[in-house]
């Protein structure tokens, strides 16, 4: 015999609000599967009539009713902790990459490539540029001024500036 649970009530807005995003265009899948599970819980259907209608298990049904019942229709947008790819690299191999790219400069260049910071940490060219993009970090785009390392720089910034100070005159 089954097991007697609590119905489920929606108010209307919730109501609409379900079946809106089960429609929706823009919905994620896994959300409108939630939304249908619900929407079914509360019309009164058994645990195992809406888990075979959606082609999940009983125990799934179980899980959002439950979690519905604590966080309303957000609760079915939610991803549970723990879920999701792992990342490749830990903090520490990410710290060494964003400190090497913001405190140093790769010998005979101005500032890093994603492929040379990727052969001097010894990862993928691909992870460099996701922790940079991450970061919001792009070395390519300096904005200061750089002092150039030629031995007459500054007799050559003189004597630009003198032309800037005193310009010459047409005769």
């Amino acid at each position: 015999m089954p097991r007697a649970i609590d119905p489920l009530v929606l108010a209307p807005d919730q109501h609409s609000e379900l079946q809106d995003w089960v429609v929706a265009l823009g919905t994620p899948q896994q959300v409108a599967l939630r939304c249908r599970i619900i929407l079914a819980v509360a019309a009164g259907k058994t645990e195992i009539m809406v888990a075979a209608e959606n082609g999940v298990n009983r125990k799934t049904v179980r899980l959002w009713r439950e979690r519905f019942r604590g966080g309303g229709p957000q609760a079915l947008w939610e991803i549970a902790p723990g879920r999701g790819r792992k990342p490749s690299y830990d903090v520490t191999r990410i710290k060494a990459v964003i400190d090497a790219t913001l405190q140093t400069t790769p010998k005979g260049s101005t500032h890093w490539s994603c492929r040379t910071m990727a052969a001097a940490q010894g990862i993928s060219k691909s992870s460099v540029s996701r922790i940079w993009r991450s970061h919001n970090i792009k070395p390519h785009r300096a904005e200061t001024f750089k002092l150039s390392r030629d031995p007459r720089f500054l007799e050559k910034l003189t004597d630009v500036i003198g032309l800037y100070l005193v310009p010459l005159r047409k005769v």
